[in-house]
């Protein structure tokens, strides 16, 4: 029986983004059953960021961007609602670097 990660882990994975962290996140997004470990480590990460003193926008862009174009088509919305959820810069630059993944669009193209 494995254990599934909790938030801060995941939490802890995506505010390195290093190598080891990146495969490691790609193996949750693998699983159906992560999703939602995924994505409230992802909510955890961005709370992290809105309450720090400094906000590395570049950083959280590469992460939307990284997760859009790494992402299954069945997250895709679910991390545009992650994004779209607050209002601090933050989650605004997250918003950017997913949108301009384009992975959204790719998931569920216009017909």
């Amino acid at each position: 029986m494995t254990t599934l990660p909790d938030r801060d882990t995941v939490a802890e994975k995506l505010a390195t983004l290093a190598e080891p962290d990146r495969s490691y996140i790609e193996l949750l997004m693998q699983n159906p059953v992560q999703d939602d470990h995924l994505l409230e480590g992802l909510y955890r990460h961005l709370d992290i960021a809105s309450g720090g003193r400094f906000l590395n926008s570049l950083k959280l862009e590469k992460l939307g961007e990284w997760l859009g174009n790494a992402a299954p088509a069945r997250l895709q919305i679910r991390l545009m609602e992650v994004a779209r959820s607050g209002q601090h810069a933050a989650y605004q630059a997250f918003r950017n670097g997913l949108s301009r993944s384009g992975g959204l669009q790719r998931a569920y193209p216009e017909v």
